[in-house]
């Protein structure tokens, strides 16, 4: 919870007074993660202060110091309480972070699901469009915007393209409707950009009267799949050709490969129209944040593993990571700040002559809302910007139970106060038993023995680690 809006999430919740439950906060200090970044953090910083021409990010620091903050009670909270019966709870802050906080990446993955579903994908059938290029150009498409924006734009041109084909009655200025999810992330914390589309199973044109006129596409299977990667794999090596991205050479090698040549396109999940809640589990899928707090476990203090939902050709995957290297791949999926991480497309694109239209077919047919009156205008503004969710509806659309209803009497409770002053707060926390005081961010350790022989210095303690007089491989074969 921001300091002026939605409280944090909480793990459990109240429904209504036959089926009630005691409100629970999460308690982040208690994760492995919270522990990792608080014992090494400072550790890490130092090492990017000490390296010759590099330093962490402004941005990257003010994220973990940020996540540190998420969930503390000593840091601030806001307090609900129960009319009826007095009946109160406190909900500590969050740090709305976009990179690595688990609470709030995921906050964000279904606020933008349930946007989504409610007042932008009509009441059609959609399918994923995925897309991930050959290693020889993720690079390129990590660091250069102008890159990742092309080869977006010919990965889209060449899906509608397929749609028109598979739609009877379209016509060559038919458009499709899309939302586009950019991942920068793959299963094990790598850097992997591609692309997640989901896109309307169909094209729209424009009627007589105004409005939208969908045509449905049909027969789309394997061989449009094969044709969609045939034409993105040939039109984006030769646009990168013509920039100078690649040489002619390198290009027609890479048109040569067998076997897709690296490209791979993906469009085998259908969502029929009537299944929106299949539909808010593809969007959050597509959403989802680049790291699972459940998918991190322990082995020992220098010794962390991370496994991957995916298997792999010999079974499950997973990946060992010393806590600083869990904190660099944890950095670098932290995504730059002013960007975008969906975008829309075709008649879903902002300045689409037909979005309104289109948009408007999200609304649930069965209901029967009363429109406005169009001469209240206040009043039809406000309704177009309620695209935002509290807190207590983001419970209720995961959990399925409301968190404002009282576990005592049922009774309706609200958030009453936002306690900011230290004083106060420790007041409070001292009263319910709680630490007071934030825990502290551990002191930067000194490098092991190698290290320093290698940089130099002559002076070094003598009971810092020592090199080992072996190499060994640490990789586990599973």
């Amino acid at each position: 919870m921001s300091r002026s809006s939605d409280p944090d999430m909480p793990t459990t919740a109240a429904c209504v007074p036959t089926r009630t439950a005691a409100y629970r906060r999460r308690q982040p200090e208690r994760t492995l993660l919270y522990r990792t970044v608080q014992t090494h953090l400072a550790t890490w910083l130092e090492r990017h202060h000490d390296a010759p021409g590099r330093s962490a990010p402004a941005l990257i620091e003010r994220e973990f110091r940020r996540y540190l903050e998420c969930g503390i009670l000593a840091n601030g909270f806001a307090r609900a309480r129960c009319a009826d019966c007095g009946h109160d709870f406190v909900v500590a802050y969050s740090c709305k972070g976009r990179g690595m906080c688990p609470s709030c990446t995921t906050r964000r993955m279904v606020e933008t699901a349930a946007h989504l579903v409610d007042h932008v994908i009509p009441h059609l059938p959609v399918r994923q469009w995925v897309l991930s290029v050959p290693k020889r150009l993720r690079y390129y498409l990590q660091h250069d915007p102008k890159v990742q924006n092309l080869a977006l734009h010919i990965f889209m041109s060449a899906i509608e393209q397929a749609l028109r084909r598979s739609s009877p009655g379209a016509g060559p200025d038919a458009r499709c409707g899309a939302v586009v999810f950019i991942h920068r992330f793959g299963a094990l914390l790598n850097e992997h950009l591609h692309f997640h589309c989901v896109v309307l199973e169909g094209v729209f044109s424009g009627g007589e009267d105004g409005q939208a006129v969908f045509h449905p596409a049909t027969d789309l299977h394997a061989p449009a799949f094969d044709q969609v990667q045939s034409a993105v794999r040939r039109r984006l090596l030769k646009a990168l050709t013509r920039r100078g991205v690649l040489e002619e050479e390198e290009a027609q090698d890479m048109l040569n490969w067998q076997h897709g040549g690296g490209f791979s396109v993906d469009g085998e999940v259908r969502i029929e129209a009537k299944d929106r809640k299949g539909l808010e589990r593809l969007l959050r899928y597509c959403a989802r944040p680049a790291f699972a707090l459940e998918r991190l476990r322990e082995i020992d203090a220098e010794h962390l593993v991370y496994a991957s939902v995916k298997p792999g050709p010999g079974g499950s995957v997973s990946q060992i990571l010393t806590p600083l290297q869990l904190l660099d791949r944890l950095a670098a999926l932290i995504p730059p700040p002013r960007l975008h991480r969906h975008r829309y497309y075709g008649v879903l694109a902002p300045n689409s002559s037909q979005r309104q239209a289109v948009t408007a077919l999200a609304a649930d047919p069965a209901a029967d809302k009363p429109k406005p009156p169009e001469s209240n205008e206040q009043d039809a503004l406000a309704i177009s910007k309620a695209v935002r969710y509290t807190w207590a509806m983001l419970i209720a659309r995961i959990y399925e139970v409301f968190p404002l209803i009282c576990p005592k009497c049922g009774g309706e409770m609200k958030i009453i106060a936002f306690i900011n002053e230290k004083d106060v707060v420790q007041k409070i926390l001292k009263h319910l038993g709680v630490p007071t005081e934030p825990p502290k961010l551990a002191k930067a350790r000194d490098p092991p023995l190698w290290e320093l022989q290698a940089s130099g210095i002559e002076e070094f303690d003598p009971m810092v680690q020592v090199m080992p007089d072996y190499e060994f491989d640490q990789r586990i074969v599973w």
